[in-house]
């Protein structure tokens, strides 16, 4: 599977081009991909009619409220400049302002919108699920059917937890790992991010990069003493410090697939190199598939890569758009979790029947035939459109994707690594951001954070897309 995963992602990251999957124009459903249309073509709109005043009030009057002005930190559009627009609903492969501005969304809430936003089908089933209530903080049946649907789709879950955040699921996996094992030391990688418990921000991606900030104050050193941390596809520098800390290392956990520095995808050997040390060394390996899992294909990045690890974590999709986390693995080390061990993790709202619910109806959809042909096919076709207009306009720009995930990066490249996605001109993809934006169209407002299609995106999407992309690359 390995040679399969290097043919879906750009030559700039250092891997080779490919044919896009096949092709496929057909309509999915009339509730998701053909229920939404555009008032007005990207063509028609016009910059003299975009306005973001209601917006900048909005968000003038939440940094009165909240630090910032918002509840996560690339919300505040610091690395484009300006302020943020402020949602008031979303729909399919749209999202419209409270300005009225309409626009096609890349981000789809950080990746759970993987069938589109607001489906028809999931929310018909949260409106069931609702009238029997919200949460019942006792076991519903809804926690059994989601965890077979899991447990048979992604191969290295035997056994799975339910918890709240990709961020709380990070929290167990880590602290499971240490139990099983008896160590304490982890390896992880530069510019991943796994979510913001206290061992994990050391070099850390997302909003961390986004805002070029240090090691988190607060966190304290003891908390971080035993996090060891190493470039991203340098196995090289993962087997120094097995040898330096030899039999001290409870695991490794990184992202298979990079998203949090940017799309940066793994080098044809690494995660296989990574597969061999950990088992040499009697370590664990832990992928942290929040946002590759069922994203990348319906087992993750372990089924597309054919690498299994020892334990994962999950959250966006599984919970389609609702909270979600979850960690799962061998049989044997999930045993250690309580009350079947000795591990203590607990949640109020774990396993809720409205985000299990969610996540059933999205799992379900997402197995039907075509489906990552589809992502594969409209995701390349969106990237490599991006990236020839750029470079038509004289632009140092590379990227790539594998099936509904993808980036681009505004340097020649290839990017291997978080110091690699560092020599990006991030001032130059602000200007191109804000173009975009006006253009109606909505990336992550950030030149480090991936990028996300879902089914409910059109061709004409992505042609609308390219265009617009066109058009803003001859101006900046």
């Amino acid at each position: 599977m390995a040679g399969a995963a290097i043919s879906g992602v750009g030559s700039c990251l250092g891997l080779s081009c490919s044919t896009i999957g096949s092709q496929r124009h057909s309509c999915w459903r009339s509730s998701s991909r053909c229920s939404v249309s555009m008032a007005v073509s990207l063509d028609e709109k016009t910059k003299k009619n975009f306005t973001i005043r209601k917006s900048e009030e909005a968000f003038n009057a939440a940094k009165e409220l909240m630090p910032g002005g918002v509840n996560s930190p690339v919300r505040a559009f610091k690395s484009v400049g300006g302020q943020p627009i402020v949602i008031d609903s979303v729909k399919g492969s749209r999202m419209w302002d409270i300005d009225g501005n309409e626009y096609i969304d890349y981000v789809g809430s950080w990746g759970p919108a993987i069938i589109g936003h607001a489906d028809d089908e999931v929310l018909a089933a949260l409106t069931e699920t609702m009238k029997k209530g919200t949460s019942f903080g006792a076991p519903c049946l809804q926690e059994n059917v989601l965890a077979e649907i899991v447990i048979s789709a992604v191969p290295s879950i035997e056994m799975v937890r339910f918890v709240n955040s990709g961020t709380e699921a990070c929290m167990g996996v880590l602290r499971l790992a240490r139990a099983f094992t008896g160590k304490q030391k982890i390896i992880k990688f530069e510019g991943c991010y796994h979510g913001h418990a206290d061992p994990f921000l050391v070099k850390a991606g997302s909003g961390v990069a986004t805002l070029g900030l240090p090691d988190s104050p607060g966190v304290p050193k003891a908390a971080t003493h035993d996090t060891l941390t190493a470039a991203f596809n340098d196995i090289s520098a993962v087997e120094k410090l097995f040898e330096t800390h030899k039999g001290e290392v409870a695991a490794v956990i990184l992202e298979p697939v990079v998203g949090n520095s940017g799309f940066i995808p793994p080098n044809s050997d690494f995660l296989n190199a990574i597969r061999k040390v950990t088992k040499e060394n009697n370590a664990l390996l832990i992928f942290d598939e929040v946002m590759t899992g069922f994203r990348l294909s319906y087992g993750g990045a372990q089924e597309y890569f054919g690498i299994i690890p020892d334990l994962t974590t999950l959250g966006k999709i599984i919970g389609g758009g609702l909270p979600v986390g979850a960690y799962g693995g061998r049989r044997d080390i999930m045993e250690m979790v309580a009350p079947a061990g000795p591990m203590y993790q607990a949640g109020t709202l774990s396993g809720n029947p409205l985000a299990m619910t969610a996540g059933i109806h999205t799992l379900k959809r997402l197995k039907e035939p075509g489906t990552y042909e589809y992502l594969n096919k409209i995701t390349g076709e969106l990237v490599q459109g991006i990236i020839d207009a750029g470079k038509r306009a004289g632009h140092a720009i590379c990227g790539g994707h594998i099936s509904g995930m993808f980036g681009f990066f505004f340097t020649d490249g290839p990017v291997y690594n978080f110091a690699d996605a560092k020599e990006s001109d991030t001032a130059k993809f602000a200007k191109f951001y804000w173009g975009m934006l006006e253009e109606g169209v909505y990336f992550a407002p950030s030149q480090f954070e991936a990028g996300f299609t879902s089914l409910a995106h059109t061709p004409e999407d992505i042609k609308n897309t390219i265009a617009a992309a066109e058009r803003v690359f001859g101006q900046i």
